[in-house]
């Protein structure tokens, strides 16, 4: 049994199909990149998943059950987290305070906010950000924002997590930290999706990929088998992408 599955998952918006009738699963401590185009569909369909957004029609499963009709606070509950595309946070809050609303809403289970801030320094300490843990979130750069809400997710003790361009933005150093973590994350047994531009690093780092175009499935594979795509490589790459070092 997949750990999450998706059938026929199709979201329109207007005339715009945004997804179309796509199908995909992700088995149980796997990384999986979700790659492709601008505007082809890879931040809706993880909105579908966390069900900020229904799919009409489709189906979505995790650990067997249909959670398709459940709303977006008890798909976080059931162990799905998230982080955003462009980073969520409370600019005016403390980061440790930020991390802590993952601990006290995301589990399902009561949590004190002792214990809370307890879980809420151990996810900071596993992105480096203990140090800051006092700021004001809005002071921390975009780089540090973003582990910010990787905290936020972890705090929240999730079986999937779904990555939406962590690694945008960072500087070749700070890529290179992110994928560390990333491979940190899965050996926790965390299951990763992640949506990521960063070439080199998402075919390096992943076990196999799915390609969008259009809101459709165009390919999916090893990293090796995606590279050598011919409509991928037409669609996305522009030329053969090396997966090695």
């Amino acid at each position: 049994m997949h750990l999450l599955e998706g059938e026929g998952l199709t979201k329109q918006f207007g005339g715009l199909t945004a997804v179309s009738n796509v199908d995909f699963y992700v088995d149980e401590g796997e990384i999986l990149g979700l790659i492709g185009p601008n505007g082809a569909g890879k931040t809706t369909l993880f909105n579908l998943i966390s069900a900020a957004l229904k799919p009409k029609p489709g189906k979505i499963v995790f650990q067997g059950k249909d959670i398709t009709p459940l709303p977006a606070f008890k798909i976080c509950r059931l162990g799905i987290a998230r982080t955003f595309q462009t980073v969520k946070i409370f600019s005016n809050v403390s980061v440790v305070r930020n991390v802590m609303v993952g601990a006290l809403f995301g589990t399902g289970h009561h949590v004190s906010s002792g214990e809370a801030y307890r879980q809420a320094e151990e996810a900071l300490g596993f992105v480096d950000m203990v140090p800051f843990k006092d700021l004001p979130a809005g002071d921390l750069t975009l780089a540090q924002q973003k582990r910010l809400e990787l905290a936020r997710a972890l705090a929240s003790q999730p079986k999937l997590l779904l990555l939406d361009e962590l690694m945008a933005g960072l500087t070749p150093t700070e890529v290179s930290e992110a994928m560390v973590a990333v491979a940190e994350i899965r050996s926790r047994g965390i299951t990763v999706i992640m949506i990521e531009h960063v070439m080199q690093a998402i075919m390096k780092i992943s076990d196999r990929i799915i390609v969008l175009d259009y809101g459709k499935k165009i390919a999916e594979g090893t990293p090796t088998e995606v590279a050598a795509n011919p409509q991928v490589i037409e669609v996305y790459l522009g030329e053969e992408c090396d997966v090695g070092d």
